[in-house]
């Protein structure tokens, strides 16, 4: 049996990526978001992820309303 040795793989550091930009990654973000909210309506998702969990499906429609603020 024959088996070909691969090199192994290794990760390079480039410096393209300056301290600085880091430091003020999220200045633009002032609530903390990354991205747009994807709902106009926002809900208690924790609490609905753990009634689907205990249900052991997901959550209908009329049970998420439960959820809306």
């Amino acid at each position: 049996m024959i088996v070909a040795q691969a090199k192994p793989i290794t990760a390079q550091i480039t410096q393209s990526f300056a301290k600085e930009d880091f430091d003020r990654f999220g200045e633009e973000f002032p609530d903390g978001r990354l991205v747009e909210q994807s709902s106009p309506k926002p809900f208690r998702l924790r609490e609905a992820i753990l009634l689907s969990k205990r249900l052991g499906r997901p959550l209908t429609s009329e049970e998420m309303k439960q959820f809306e603020l």
